[in-house]
């Protein structure tokens, strides 16, 4: 697959992409979540996690598209190089977009949906987020991301 069908062209395409690839990390990481508080995957997670889907979908959208888009784009282009392989420049920018969302979205997460009152609001987002990251750097690179830019391959499909 070429890599100009896996990437937004416009305003329209960069929405829709977003959408895609916030489902796909936002659902994944609630379930995960999940399990880990309840102590072991089980099969009802996947619903239970339509719950905080509704709330926690809606913000990583925003959050992707009014903050952090541009500087996951200006930190990319400090650290890649023309002369780069286009993977090696859509890991960094994967691997970015992971270190600027994760701490953003364990921070909602921890203010809507956990219990710091007797440890701490920071304890409790530096605990979430360090929980988190690995698991959405993984879940970005190896599954999400290829998952996202091939659906979006599918709807736009180019010559």
């Amino acid at each position: 697959m070429a890599q100009n069908n896996m990437f937004p062209r416009n305003l329209l395409e960069n929405v829709i992409f977003t959408i895609i690839m916030a489902f796909l990390m936002v659902y994944a990481m609630i379930c995960y979540n999940i399990a880990i508080n309840i102590g072991g995957m089980k099969d009802a997670i996947f619903m239970m996690a339509l719950g905080e889907l509704r709330i926690m979908w809606p913000a990583a959208i925003l959050l992707e598209l009014f903050v952090m888009e541009r500087p996951v784009m200006a930190l990319t282009s400090r650290v890649a190089t023309q002369e780069m392989p286009f993977f090696f420049v859509l890991l960094i920018r994967c691997a970015l977009t992971v270190c600027l969302m994760c701490p953003a979205m364990s921070l909602i997460a921890t203010l809507l949906f956990k219990d710091y009152a007797e440890t701490g609001l920071i304890s409790v987002w530096l605990q979430t987020s360090i929980i988190n990251f690995p698991m959405a750097l993984i879940w970005q690179i190896f599954f999400a991301g290829p998952a996202g830019r091939h659906i979006f391959a599918l709807l736009f499909r180019r010559a």
